[in-house]
């Protein structure tokens, strides 16, 4: 049994859905469960109308609807033929619609669009595409069965980001899911959304659909993982800073991990935790181009010669700095500052420290000027925002002791603000401006993977 993920541009259209039902066929004999996410930028649209609805703004509301109902009704002209199915499915798109309406009205009404009704009005995107998805799979004669992932994907009450239970999710799955498989059916369903026990409408996330497809082939001991997007895999810099990015034909958990973390949008970061703990491995490949094998991602490559895998970014940094003003023993001095960030959740992404001061960058800056006010009891702080982290990764880093000469010679002329070294053995970060994100990227790529002083890039590891 596989899993397939297909992201939003995969299904942004019906001829998008058409080309995912012919990798679905191609695959009908691994036994896929297909998880779809919503059409693309049809969350965002629904999230705006939480927005517009808490600002009683009705007319922009009821234009959105309307552009989202006829949206999903042409895919349905496009896609299904039989008029039985294509009655029904306009049914249900009249009444989402309505009851999106209803949502409306109600968060109007309040004049606050809680977490609650945000995850409700969010939730419709991957309801709406997988009943169609599941439908056009049948008019291809794909034998294809809609089940509701809020019947398996049983999470807390942390709206928005919810968490997933994982006995209750498994025993759930596992009910769910296996019957239509040993049936002769895919099952298609949602990876965005869930319920809390009372069945309340969740969403794990942002990205959460890679993450719940993820988790579902833990639990079910799905031979492979697939995320299918609109590019040929994990690349080895941002391919709108570096025209000539390679593809990474093969990596490890560890490094698809960290380029994660650090800003690489292929994958969500949480995506790869369930599938580290069964070994199973994860395809990244693109439903444009799905004679392509992608980058294959798994627990654990024998090395290779090549130094570094990639080069990624995080934009929108703010880097606090922090000068002890009292005599305290580093520890004390450290206790301290991060007793503040645990207080208010703020992530410390990179940290460097002395006895008496420290550096920590945060994208997070929610809780800044409480968190700095708590400082000024034992330092002196100050803060620059414009910042952003670049990062090289690889598992060779740790074997090449010559690698970090090469890495900031190649960055001469670029004001560097903070480096990161020694926390994690793959991975080399350090702080720049965000006007210097791209000359810093591109320098990398040049000195990492086109100089003729490196050991070049391996064929069975690199296109």
């Amino acid at each position: 049994m596989i899993v397939m993920k297909f992201g939003g541009t995969s299904v942004e259209d019906s001829s998008a859905i058409l080309r995912v039902i012919e990798i679905v066929k191609s695959e009908l004999s691994r036994k896929p469960v297909v998880f779809v996410s919503a059409c693309a930028g049809v969350t965002n649209q629904l999230l705006r109308i939480a927005n517009l609805s808490a600002d009683s703004k009705k007319g922009e509301v009821d234009d959105l609807i309307s552009t989202i109902k006829t949206r999903h009704e042409k895919l349905v002209d496009e896609l299904i033929s039989s008029e039985l199915p294509k009655n029904y499915l306009k049914g249900k798109i009249s009444v989402y619609a309505h009851e999106l309406r209803n949502l409306s009205q109600a968060i109007a009404i309040l004049g606050e669009a809680t977490n609650v009704a945000r995850d409700a009005l969010a939730a419709y995107g991957e309801r709406l595409s997988s009943m169609i998805i599941a439908q056009a799979m049948e008019e291809k004669e794909v034998k294809a069965t809609l089940v509701d992932a809020r019947e398996f994907m049983i999470t807390n009450s942390n709206y928005t980001q919810a968490v997933p239970i994982f006995d209750k999710v498994e025993k759930n799955a596992k009910e769910s899911l296996m019957p239509p498989i040993l049936q002769g059916y895919v099952p298609v369903t949602q990876g965005f959304i869930g319920a809390t026990e009372k069945r309340i409408t969740t969403t794990i996330g942002r990205g959460g659909s890679d993450y719940s497809a993820a988790l579902i082939g833990s639990m079910l001991d799905a031979d492979e993982i697939q995320i299918w997007t609109d590019v040929d895999g994990v690349l080895t810099a941002d391919p709108s800073i570096v025209k000539d990015a390679r593809r990474i034909k093969k990596m490890t958990f560890s490094e698809a991990s960290e380029l994660s973390y650090f800003g690489a949008k292929v994958l969500h970061p949480l995506t790869i935790l369930p599938a580290i703990e069964k070994d199973i491995p994860v395809y990244v490949r693109n439903s444009r181009n799905p004679s392509y094998r992608g980058t294959l991602i798994t627990k654990r490559e024998k090395s290779d010669s090549s130094v570094a895998k990639s080069i990624a970014y995080k934009e929108h940094i703010t880097l606090v700095n922090l000068v002890s003003s009292r005599m305290f023993l580093a520890h004390d001095f450290l206790e301290e500052v991060f007793e503040v960030f645990n207080k208010y959740k703020t992530i410390a992404h990179t940290v460097a420290t002395s006895e008496v001061s420290i550096s920590v960058a945060v994208d997070d800056t929610t809780n800044l000027d409480e968190m700095k006010k708590e400082f000024e009891r034992f330092a002196e702080v100050s803060s620059s925002n414009g910042k952003a982290i670049v990062c090289v990764v690889g598992e060779n880093l740790r074997n090449n002791p010559g690698i970090v000469g090469r890495i900031f010679s190649s960055l001469d002329g670029i004001r560097i603000n903070m480096i990161s070294l020694g926390a994690s053995e793959i991975n080399i970060g350090f702080v720049v401006d965000e006007n210097d994100i791209e000359p810093a990227v591109r320098a990398l790529h040049d000195e990492l993977f086109s100089n003729p002083l490196s050991p070049g890039l391996p064929k069975e590891i690199f296109d």
